[in-house]
């Protein structure tokens, strides 16, 4: 049960939690250290953004780059709600995609996440899923406590204990 400890008060079991700002940092050096651009990219990103899987998998290079630069802000269309989100890319997220769009085997290619398997363009969120669990486990952090949902409340999390506004907290994960 060691790994419960440092969840929110209401975190139930079966309930996936968000990550602390520690997993969140240990995570991000073991990726810088790995040289894992792609996944150091995808965990930045993931973590600033608030998406849901299916629109993080879905992302398009032209998406966030333009001009020989990744954007500071940019948009995309909600896949479960159709609506416009504009969100911002902070600078250390803006320093990895650029890493992961300079890496050769991104040459030409439309998709952000691009599948290493020939039956789909771009990652499926079953194989995201995969990468975060080897995040987790890779801290030492239980994987069944944490999944792609996670990722989605964290930076959330962390806003509401340091604001109190509930209000900023929907607008984040864009509910109404």
């Amino acid at each position: 049960m060691s790994y419960l400890m440092g969840l929110p008060h209401d975190f139930r079991p079966g309930m996936q939690g968000p990550l602390l700002p520690k997993h969140m940092w240990s995570i991000r050096v073991r990726l810088e250290m790995a040289g894992n651009k792609r996944d150091l990219a995808l965990f930045n990103l993931t973590v600033d953004n608030k998406w849901r899987d299916r629109d993080l998998v879905g992302l398009k290079v032209r998406d966030v780059f333009a001009a020989g630069r990744v954007r500071e802000r940019a948009s995309i269309i909600q896949s479960k709600t159709g609506n416009s989100v504009r969100f911002e890319i902070t600078e250390t997220t803006r320093q990895s995609l650029e890493c992961r769009i300079a890496d050769p085997e991104m040459i030409g290619l439309d998709y952000l996440w691009p599948s290493r398997l020939h039956h789909g363009p771009h990652l499926s969120t079953r194989q995201y899923a995969r990468i975060l669990r080897e995040w987790v486990m890779s801290i030492g952090l239980e994987p069944s406590a944490y999944g792609t949902h996670s990722m989605r409340r964290t930076k959330v999390a962390q806003t509401y204990k340091n604001t109190g506004n509930l209000r900023a907290v929907q607008l984040l994960l864009g509910h109404t």
